[in-house]
């Protein structure tokens, strides 16, 4: 007969904080007990304890603040950050975005010329390895407090036999006013997805380990529902939301 598995020592002290924090016996924003309590209480040691709390911040349950202490994140609170989604077309011709935020480049975005890979050129209706104009920047609002990496890709087909032909259009959103310029009617579609940062992605955004970060990619249709312009967000995935008007 087989011998009975048992539960290994860090797997009951994740199940019992996991439970502890949706029954609100550990409530968010409240420190956890300490790693030597917690090895106390289940007679292991801190090391076992810290394989424990590993599992829960991989599930976004906790986060572990330099200095203080295990904190814990709630799967039910609501996030503080809410920003709408959208973009204005405002009288005098600007394009803004709907949160209103005034967002800062922390260094003057350059275009660079890049080949367009497998899933970014399907959508934009274009062939894998078509050249496009490309800025990237990190953006900062409300004195440094929000952050996102953003990026501006623009097909270089839509260009030709236009001004932008030799040059690169401006990034998003100056470059909407511009495409209208050229005679585009735009329309816009955002696709919301949710991946783990690299790590230059998460050192960006400050974001604590475990946590998730939200990639949307807005696509802008001009003419004869033509993919003429995307932009790329990735966002910190822990205490925001995205909100969309039907």
């Amino acid at each position: 007969m087989p011998a009975k598995k048992t539960t290994p020592k860090y797997r009951q002290i994740a199940d019992h904080l996991r439970e502890g924090i949706l029954n609100g016996t550990y409530p968010a924003g409240q420190p956890l007990p300490s790693e030597e309590s917690l090895a106390e209480q289940f007679g292991v040691t801190r090391p076992t304890v810290r394989q424990a709390v590993a599992e829960l911040r991989a599930n976004g349950l906790v986060e572990v603040l330099m200095g203080r202490g295990m904190f814990v994140r709630s799967p039910h609170g609501r996030p503080s950050i809410t920003r709408p989604r959208g973009v204005r077309h405002e009288l005098d011709g600007r394009f803004t975005e709907a949160d209103g935020l005034r967002w800062t480049d922390a260094e003057e975005p350059v275009a660079t010329r890049t080949d367009a890979p497998l899933p970014l050129a399907d959508l934009l209706r274009i062939p894998p390895g078509e050249p496009m104009y490309t800025y990237q920047s990190l953006q900062t609002a409300d004195r440094g407090r929000l952050r996102q990496l953003h990026a501006t890709h623009v097909p270089f087909s839509v260009l030709l036999g236009t001004k932008y032909e030799d040059q690169a259009p401006p990034p998003a959103p100056h470059l909407y006013a511009a495409l209208t310029e050229l005679g585009h009617v735009l329309d816009f579609t955002e696709y919301v997805r949710t991946r783990m940062p690299l790590p230059d992605q998460a050192q960006a955004l400050r974001l604590p380990e475990g946590v998730p970060m939200l990639h949307v990619l807005r696509i802008a249709i001009g003419n004869d529902e033509r993919p003429v312009a995307m932009e790329e967000f990735h966002l910190p995935g822990d205490d925001l939301e995205l909100m969309y008007r039907l």
